[in-house]
């Protein structure tokens, strides 16, 4: 399975109790910068890179980041509505009807962008919510969220892309409309109702960890609707999105995760797993190698498990049986 990585890894580590990050140096870096840094240190480990426009890129610095990049690609373009202040009260479902149109705008911008280079366009609505009850009108919200969505979707129809929808309940929005598996079912199900089936859903583990969510059932259910559209992994504590490297908490739910996807057969039609990281006070290199060298590991574990006698204890929900049979595939 091919990789990629959220360029934001190697970022400044920004947040609200330290702006400037916890490594303020690297605060005036570009994202040519950053690409170089992230090429030089990870080689082969990583296959391409993920952006949010413009922020991150846009046709005035494509050129170089591409130089940069030698030889890997852009594999996903990511919204990057969140990142302007503009948008603090939401844009997609901005009740200011000035508002809302610019958003619309800038997402379709960024859809073309993402067309022109045949990467598919992540849509996480992290902006897209409110922080108080009695503070919006629900029913509007969401009929303007899914009519965002589905002008994006339909956008990115013509330049044969697809949509990755990803969900998560809080930050910065304190409610995000769409924070679970099943709200985000609900946008794509009223878009293939409208005739638009180019929309999928990004499986940000750690938004599902927090939400309580299982990893694997959920990957099952979505490629089970073919709606297993791409991974960003990660890890995390589950009360916060931690962006921790992978495997170093939530081991056995990662690796029942692995089991699914490779029952899923995802990767083995372009799918990729996703690096979402944020290395807060690690060197950002040393926390993506380790990240990719641990899911090696466990999707290694994860292929030396007896699946059909997995599936036999799973009929029979025989718990003991199944955990003999994966401890025996982790030497025990």
């Amino acid at each position: 399975m091919k990789t990629s990585l959220g360029i934001w890894a190697f970022g400044s580590m920004a947040t609200r109790f330290v702006p400037a990050g916890y490594k303020p140096e690297l605060a005036n870096e570009t994202t040519v910068d950053r690409v170089r840094r992230a090429v030089e240190g990870l080689g082969d480990l990583i296959d391409g890179y993920e952006f949010h426009y413009p922020q991150e890129l846009s046709p005035d610095n494509l050129d170089e980041v591409r130089a940069a990049l030698d030889g890997h690609d852009i594999y996903a373009v990511a919204t990057g509505l969140h990142l302007d202040p503009r948008f603090g009260r939401g844009g997609l479902v901005s009740p200011d009807d000035a508002t809302r149109a610019e958003a619309v705008k800038r997402t379709l911008d960024a859809v073309d962008f993402a067309g022109e280079l045949g990467a598919p366009f992540i849509i996480w609505p992290g902006i897209e919510g409110y922080n108080y009850p009695f503070q919006s009108p629900y029913g509007e919200s969401w009929r303007w969220l899914i009519e965002g969505v589905g002008a994006a979707a339909e956008r990115a129809a013509k330049h044969g892309i697809k949509i990755f929808l990803e969900h998560k309940n809080s930050e910065p929005a304190m409610k995000i409309l769409m924070r679970n598996v099943g709200m985000t079912l609900h946008v794509i199900h009223k878009l293939r109702a409208a005739g638009i089936d180019n929309v999928q859903v990004n499986m940000d583990w750690q938004h599902l960890i927090m939400n309580g969510e299982s990893l694997a059932e959920n990957a099952a259910l979505l490629a089970d609707e073919g709606l297993l559209g791409h991974q960003h992994a990660n890890d995390g504590w589950g009360t916060f999105d931690d962006d921790n490297m992978v495997g170093t908490i939530r081991f056995m739910e990662t690796l029942e995760l692995a089991v699914e996807l490779r029952r899923a057969g995802y990767g083995e039609n372009g799918e990729r797993l996703g690096f979402d990281l944020y290395p807060y006070t690690e060197d950002a290199v040393a926390a993506v190698r380790r990240s990719v060298l641990q899911w090696r590991f466990i999707d290694s574990a994860a292929s030396r498990i007896d699946d059909a006698a997995l599936r036999a204890a799973q009929r029979q929900k025989d718990a003991v049986a199944a955990y003999e049979l994966v401890y025996a595939a982790l030497g025990g």
